[in-house]
């Protein structure tokens, strides 16, 4: 039955709210930089982080990528697996073969663990109810070896592997609550097994033919391949949105005028930020409230999100906290608002989306609070 027109509620027709949206943001830009300073900033901020991050950034993707296919080729994966293993059920509420999730997810990317859990033999190991907080989990340790390797680079050492450890815990409480609020939702889930088909664990036997050497050229070319296509496939995020979060991020050039120059802002995201200084530096340690932008970008992509360190590193708002907290939420976040809602749908739980990106948020959080505190712990020492 038609409803009546009169009946119908008024909605605004969405191209009307995105054209409002760019105006909003471009108008308050245009009017506090001047046109032509705008568009100039832009395109010059975009050009610097393709030239210096993001090449950067997708020369450690392909190191990273090598060194993971000569892992999997040779068995360390499959090693570290079985290390991992005893680690799933106190901890994740996950049987053990989930280890196997945590280890192709750090060497690659959140969707890694998807590609995983098509596996039916795989997924038999699982209830629902586990098999949907994969998502979760998966997510926690998305590009871990590139944030790690990438601050590595930035001269810091310890305070990596601290972020790691938060980022760990932060993976059990996002876990562990996505699993709570499925079962809430579903009880049922809690018995019933992800996949019907049963299947018996074998050991995989793999007998090898090619020359040793030519075993080590494949995988480092192979693996460096697919580190291409990561690296590929953040430029959009570190182009995107790590420009405009740098211009609502910093302020205008050193004499106080807007010049077009690369890195010019207008510092919107700080003032708003000073506002509440308490909260970040109390909960995450941050002596400066341009760090806030960080987590921000975190929410959408980790590789634009680690596009801001090196400038945040020049104008000298980095210390060893930052970079443990940043790596925390780093790792644990690493994109998920952008990557969530097309998990869940290849698992075909689509309408979970909003329990798992809550989870997650508070996971992220645990995360950064935790590699602050245990920071300052290890300071005390």
């Amino acid at each position: 039955m038609t409803t009546p027109r009169h009946k119908r509620g008024f909605r605004v027709p969405s191209g009307i709210l995105c054209l409002l949206v760019i105006f909003l943001l471009f108008g308050y830009l245009g009017v506090k930089m001047g046109t032509a300073n705008m568009l100039n900033t832009i395109m010059h901020t975009a050009h610097d982080l393709l030239l210096n991050t993001v090449f950067y950034l997708m020369a450690i993707c392909v190191i990273t990528g090598a060194l993971g296919k000569i892992f999997v080729e040779f068995g360390v994966v499959r090693l570290l697996e079985k290390l991992l293993r005893p680690l799933m059920k106190p901890l994740f509420n996950l049987p053990g073969v989930a280890s196997l999730g945590a280890v192709v997810t750090f060497l690659s990317d959140n969707p890694a663990i998807i590609s995983l859990s098509q596996d039916k033999r795989f997924a038999s190991y699982f209830k629902k109810y586990q098999y949907i907080s994969l998502t979760n989990f998966g997510t926690a340790f998305g590009m871990g070896l590139l944030v790690i390797v990438f601050m590595i680079g930035q001269g810091y050492f310890i305070e990596p592997l601290v972020g790691f450890v938060g980022a760990m815990v932060g993976c059990v409480v996002s876990t562990r609550l996505m699993q709570r609020s499925v079962l809430k939702a579903y009880p049922n889930f809690r018995h019933e097994p992800a996949v019907v088909e049963q299947f018996e664990e074998k050991e995989e036997i793999i007998e090898y033919k090619k020359p040793l050497f030519q075993r080590i050229l494949d995988s480092l070319l192979d693996g460096g391949k697919t580190g291409v296509d990561v690296g590929l496939a953040i430029i959009p995020g570190v182009l995107i949105i790590s420009t405009l979060v740098m211009i609502l991020t910093f302020g205008p050039s050193e004499s106080g005028a807007y010049t077009g120059a690369a890195y010019e802002g207008t510092a919107l995201l700080p003032l708003l930020a000073g506002k509440v200084s308490f909260i970040f530096e109390w909960l995450f340690g941050f002596e400066d409230p341009h760090l806030v932008a960080f987590p921000i970008t975190a929410l959408g992509a980790v590789g634009a999100a680690l596009g801001l360190i090196p400038e945040f590193a020049a104008s000298g708002w980095i210390d060893g906290n930052a970079i443990a907290v940043f790596t925390a939420i780093g790792m644990c976040w690493s994109g998920y608002l952008s990557t969530h809602t097309a998990m869940l749908d290849t698992l075909g739980y689509r309408s979970l989306t909003s329990k798992a990106i809550g989870a997650h948020t508070i996971g992220g959080l645990v995360a950064a609070v935790t590699a602050h505190w245990l920071y300052l712990l290890i300071m005390l020492i």
